[in-house]
């Protein structure tokens, strides 16, 4: 059975790219540092998929979780964030570091203590969730760019660094979705998060899972370099259409 690693799975696109995957007959482990919900995802989703504690800012744990995963064939980095929407004047530099650590680092941990398992794989595949985020800047969103921007490079670099082996790389640049996001870029602030989505249908969580399902199953000489998908009513991480 192969095996599919999956960060950032107590919540949103992890969760439901994991719920994805097990459907489609992958063995799921999941990653998050909320121990109790991916163990119960784990539970839900039924025998062999396990749920074990990840904090991908944490290089110790992220030495202890690779020790624990025998193999993987797909590893999909989902583990990431914002915090703040300020201008650049107003820069909280802890919120650029928090940032950069989860979403840039934390994928370079993780890809790190997986590429020998993934390069003995005969269709090993690295997926990294980015954003729109990371192709188009907007006010308020300079760290959060800088921190998409920086993992789209990672993807590109890995890609070519990868050529020659058995190991694929997918980006995959989700618009609005409708997930914990916002209320953690706002800390908690639930009626500044639900402002985000008034007035438009986003993007579900399952709706991105899906495309991570079907890069997951393409055959092992195809490589999805990636994709875009946002909801009808976004242009640009600014341009919304509203009603």
């Amino acid at each position: 059975m192969r095996t599919a690693v999956v960060t950032g799975a107590s919540s949103g696109i992890g969760q439901a790219s994991a719920r994805a995957l097990a459907a489609d007959g992958w063995q799921v482990v999941c990653g998050a540092r909320r121990t109790a919900r991916v163990e119960a995802l784990a539970r839900e989703l039924g025998p062999p998929a396990r749920g074990l504690f990840l904090d991908v800012t944490d290089q110790a744990a992220v030495d202890v979780f690779a020790e624990l995963v025998e193999c993987c064939d797909l590893l999909v980095n989902c583990a990431g964030g914002a915090k703040g929407l300020t201008r650049i004047e107003q820069a909280d530099p802890a919120e650029w570091e928090w940032m950069f650590a989860t979403n840039v680092l934390g994928t370079v941990r993780l890809t790190k203590a997986f590429l020998p398992k993934l390069t003995q794989s005969p269709a090993g595949l690295v997926i990294n969730m980015v954003s729109i985020a990371g192709h188009y800047p907007y006010a308020g969103g300079a760290g959060y760019n800088a921190a998409k921007f920086g993992q789209r490079a990672l993807s590109a670099v890995l890609h070519r660094e990868l050529a020659g082996t058995p190991v694929r790389v997918t980006e995959i640049d989700p618009g609005l979705v409708e997930t914990e996001f916002s209320l953690v870029r706002f800390n908690g602030d639930a009626s500044r998060a639900a402002a985000v989505y008034q007035g438009i249908e986003p993007l579900r969580a399952q709706d991105v899972a899906e495309a991570v399902r079907w890069v997951a199953a393409q055959p092992a000489h195809v490589n999805i370099d990636s994709l875009t998908i946002t909801t009808r009513d976004q242009i640009g991480p600014d341009r919304v259409t509203r009603v």
